[in-house]
């Protein structure tokens, strides 16, 4: 007999009548996507956890006070929190998101890869960095969808609703990303392997 996994609402439910355990595989089924998100925004591993606590705190508060309204998915929601956070924490501190690992800290090593040989790993290494100098060159709301498309994983309808455009206007944000990064790698003559 196959036990099938709660799914969010179920977790939700099971928290608010006490269950920790429940709560704490929500936040491990979302945590990675909703840290990746926040920290290729900010740039800062430091930063980037602040957020993410800061994220998970006002879940709880929300969820103990009775206001959450399973409207759309948890994900969805959660990452629309992360966003908002991140949006108030550049406008305190004036910066623009850029996608750059750091010594810490890279996207590439969170998303698991198949296991290949050395010359693989670096070419692909080296092809990774090619790719996200060229999306930090990118307009910030060039920028912004990019990074929500393809780190996130989130839908247009979810960027649109998240930025609060339009999806047609998330999809000619991407469209003239990707045009741009086209044209930048002819450009600036960058091989991508």
């Amino acid at each position: 007999m196959q036990v099938m996994p709660l799914n969010d609402e179920q977790l939700i439910q099971l928290y608010l009548t006490g269950d920790e355990r429940a709560f704490e595989e929500l936040l491990n089924r979302h945590q990675q996507k909703i840290y990746t998100s926040i920290y290729l925004f900010v740039k800062d591993q430091n930063q980037a956890e602040d957020i993410f606590q800061e994220v998970f705190i006002k879940i709880i508060d929300t969820l103990r006070k009775g206001k959450y309204n399973h409207e759309g998915k948890f994900g969805q929601w959660a990452m629309r929190i992360s966003y908002n956070l991140c949006v108030d924490y550049f406008r305190r501190s004036k910066r623009r998101p850029q996608v750059q690992p750091t010594e810490e800290f890279d996207i590439f090593e969170v998303l698991r890869l198949a296991d290949d040989n050395a010359e693989q790993r670096i070419m692909r290494s080296q092809t990774h960095e090619k790719v996200r100098k060229l999306v930090d060159m990118l307009p910030p709301e060039q920028r912004e969808v990019v990074i929500l498309r393809h780190y996130a994983d989130m839908s247009f309808k979810e960027i649109a609703k998240l930025t609060r455009v339009s999806i047609n206007t998330a999809l000619g944000r991407m469209r003239y990303a990707l045009i741009n990064i086209r044209k930048m790698r002819e450009e600036q003559q960058v091989q991508l392997q």
